[in-house]
C-alpha cells in the first residue's frame, strides 16, 4: 500500500485506521505490535510518523471460508503445464471472499508447486478443465493463447428443449459487465461475443448441448443460452438473479468446460485435454457426437 503524498495523519497507524475502515482499529494495533506491517527498512511501530509516499506491506487476515466438499483432480502434469478438473463451486483463483478455497491454492499445495500460475480461469460455479503454468517465465506464452483465441474450447450444458428453436446456430451479441454488478448484460452495439450452440441429446424434456465459444466474455455461454430461451439448468444469474448461500452445494450449474485444444507454444505439439467429469442432471457425457 502506498501512503498518500499529502495528509494530516500524525502516524502511519492513524492513516491505516482511516484507510481500512472495515478492519477493527484494535486489529491494526495488534499487527503493528507484532511487526506484521513493514517497509523496505523493517517493521513499522505504532508510533512511527506518517511519511508521504511511503510503501508499506502487510498480509490481510484471511476471510472465513466455507470448505468446498469436492476434490480437484489432475488430468495432466508435465514440466510446463498442469491441467485439472475443477469442481463446481470452487473459485479458480483467490479473489474477494475466496482465498484458500480456490483451485490454484489447492493444486499448489497438492503438487508442491508454489509458483504455479493460471493461464485462464472459469466461473466459480462452472466445472471443468483449468490450465495452470508450472514455470513463471512461461506464463505469458500460455496466457497469450487464450487472449488471441488460439485455444479451442468445448463446453457441455444441460438446459430445456424448445422445439421451435432452430439448432445448431451461432449466437452473436455485445456483452458488457459493469464493475460491482453481479450480472453481465447483452446491450446494443457491435457484437463482441460469439458462441455456437448445438443440441446433441434429448431426455425427458431436457437437452444436452455442445457449446463452443469463439470469444471469452464474462458469463457468455450462460447469457447466450438464456437469450435463446433455454437457460442452463440451475443458473442462479440468468435470466433471473437468485440468491444462493455459499454453503449450499445442492444445485450445481449444469455447465462443464469439457475440452481444451491448442498448439503448445513451447513444444509446438498439438495438445487436447478432455474432462473426466459429468453433469449430475445428465450423467456420463460420452463423446458428444
Amino acid at each position: 500500500m502506498r501512503l498518500p503524498d499529502e495528509g494530516s495523519w500524525a502516524t502511519v497507524r492513524d492513516h491505516l485506521v482511516e484507510r481500512l475502515p472495515r478492519v477493527d482499529p484494535g486489529r491494526i494495533d495488534q499487527m503493528l505490535v507484532e511487526g506484521r506491517v513493514v517497509t523496505q527498512e523493517g517493521p513499522v511501530s505504532p508510533a512511527d510518523p506518517f511519511v508521504p509516499g511511503l510503501f508499506v506491506w502487510f498480509h490481510r487476515d484471511l476471510p472465513v471460508e466455507v470448505p468446498v466438499p469436492f476434490e480437484v483432480s489432475v488430468v495432466h502434469q508435465d514440466d510446463e503445464v498442469v491441467v485439472v478438473d475443477k469442481p463446481h463451486f470452487l473459485a479458480s483463483i483467490p479473489r474477494g471472499r475466496h482465498v484458500v478455497e480456490t483451485a490454484l491454492v489447492r493444486v499448489r499445495r497438492q503438487l508442491g508447486i508454489p509458483e504455479l500460475s493460471p493461464a485462464h480461469r472459469l466461473d466459480r460455479v462452472t466445472a471443468g478443465l483449468l490450465l495452470f503454468v508450472v514455470r513463471r517465465e512461461l506464463r505469458g506464452r500460455y496466457q497469450t493463447l487464450f487472449r488471441d483465441r488460439r485455444v479451442f474450447k468445448e463446453y457441455a450444458a444441460v438446459a430445456p428443449v424448445d422445439g421451435g428453436l432452430v439448432l445448431p446456430r451461432v449466437v452473436r451479441s455485445r456483452i458488457e459487465k459493469e464493475r460491482g454488478v453481479i450480472q453481465a448484460a447483452e446491450v446494443a452495439g457491435e457484437p463482441n461475443a460469439e458462441s455456437r450452440v448445438e443440441l446433441v441429446g434429448v431426455r425427458g424434456g431436457r437437452g444436452l448441448y455442445r457449446l463452443t465459444p469463439a470469444t471469452g466474455r464474462t458469463h457468455q455461454l450462460r447469457l447466450h443460452m438464456a437469450s435463446l430461451g433455454v437457460p442452463i439448468v440451475n443458473d442462479d444469474f440468468y435470466p433471473v438473479l437468485r440468491e444462493q448461500a455459499l454453503d449450499d452445494f445442492s444445485r450445481p450449474l449444469q455447465l462443464l468446460a469439457r475440452v481444451l485444444e491448442f498448439r503448445d507454444p513451447v513444444s509446438g505439439v498439438e495438445r487436447r485435454f478432455e474432462s473426466g467429469l459429468g453433469l449430475a442432471e445428465w450423467g456420463p457425457l460420452g463423446a458428444l457426437r
